[in-house]
């Protein structure tokens, strides 16, 4: 794709949140156009075209990339400019291990803090799912579960693993995973999340833990099968 084509794709759509006169929260909605998948891995930033979306100086658009950079949304080629991150599929997977071994580590502290409340927003989220898949909406799926995965290890009580986890979580978003996936692919995925509800509401730590594992194994199968896509993962 060219390039001037790739250039007018980010910044038609981005979304300035502050409105007329508010101040231009850059990083906050440069990081959500990243995260909602619309802005494909590869897609080059354009500073100058950034900075007259918001209308500030090139400056805080420089601060913000810098930010998006720690946090492994960005990358930086010299001579070429800032883009969205593109990981190679060894690299995609290794973050789900990661997921899968923060998550395992939380599971088993969440059922021991969890209250009634907590149980009521793991079924809420849960069935915003099951209405996601329903619907063949798998945006709503998408953002279902993960808020789903979030309810049953915000109990642990954990914040800086949490933090870990979302962000490991944060970098395969823009190759927007569950929408590669089949709507049998997903039904699977809710079979696991059946079992780990169940397991959370009987706070049985070592079935969660299996469940969690099982339904990891799973994902790890759906993404090997876009393994080879050239517009998801560099060589």
């Amino acid at each position: 794709m060219p390039a001037s084509r790739r250039r007018s794709i980010f910044t038609a759509r981005l979304v300035n949140t502050a409105g007329s006169g508010g101040q231009p929260q850059v990083v906050d909605d440069m990081r959500r156009a990243i995260l909602s998948g619309d802005e494909p891995p590869g897609t080059l930033i354009p500073i100058e075209a950034v900075a007259q979306f918001f209308g500030v100086s090139q400056i805080p658009v420089r601060e913000a990339l810098k930010v998006l950079l720690g946090e492994g949304l960005v990358e930086h080629v010299p001579h070429v400019g800032y883009s969205v991150a593109k990981l190679s599929f060894v690299e995609f997977r290794e973050l789900y291990d990661v997921r899968q071994a923060l998550e395992s580590a939380a599971l088993r502290a969440a059922v021991v803090h969890a209250a009634p409340a907590d149980d009521e927003l793991v079924r809420e989220t849960h069935e915003e799912m099951a209405a996601a898949i329903a619907a063949g909406d798998e945006r709503a799926y998408h953002a279902a579960s993960r808020r789903f995965h979030m309810a049953l290890i915000g109990p642990a009580r954990m914040q800086r693993l949490v933090h870990m986890y979302e962000g490991a979580w944060n970098m395969t978003e823009p190759a927007r995973p569950m929408a590669r996936v089949d709507e049998s692919g997903r039904r699977t995925f809710h079979d696991d999340h059946d079992r780990m509800l169940a397991a959370f509401i009987a706070r049985d730590a070592d079935a969660l833990v299996a469940e969690s594992t099982r339904h990891f194994d799973h994902l790890k199968d759906g993404i090997a099968a876009f393994a080879d896509d050239p517009d998801v993962f560099r060589a």
